[in-house]
């Protein structure tokens, strides 16, 4: 078994589209309207064969809590510090600057989707 992919139900599909590839630098792997079941998919992604996000897309709906169970999506970056300052520059939003996670030295940061889900950078520890 292998995980595939993690789905979030999003207000703007094209907003959400430019978040995660302009911002986040993921790719656009595919995207389908279904017209009859009034939704659209698009799955994002890094296009390295792992796992991916599918972005849901339901007509007429304009906004979505993201509810109190969701915690976050993780990417692994380089530099998180670095991976900060390139969404600050694109204009996403940072919600944590990058630092040791508490009761840690883990070095994490967090950013924020158009939606309000949380992403969190966990810096590659030095081999």
């Amino acid at each position: 078994m292998r995980i595939l992919h993690t789905m979030i139900r999003v207000g703007d599909l094209d907003r959400s589209i430019a978040f995660y590839t302009e911002v986040l630098g993921m790719k656009l792997l595919s995207r389908k309207d279904y017209p009859d079941g009034r939704f659209t998919l698009a799955f994002v992604g890094f296009g390295d064969g792992g796992a991916e996000i599918e972005l849901t897309y339901n007509y007429g709906v304009g906004r979505y809590e993201p509810g109190t169970a969701f915690g976050h999506i993780a990417i692994e970056v380089d530099d998180a510090a670095a991976a900060c300052a390139r969404v600050r520059a694109r204009g996403g939003k940072v919600t944590r600057e990058a630092g040791p996670m508490k009761h840690g030295t883990t070095v994490i940061a967090f950013v924020e989707d158009p939606d309000g889900y949380k992403i969190e950078f966990i810096q590659k520890k030095a081999a």
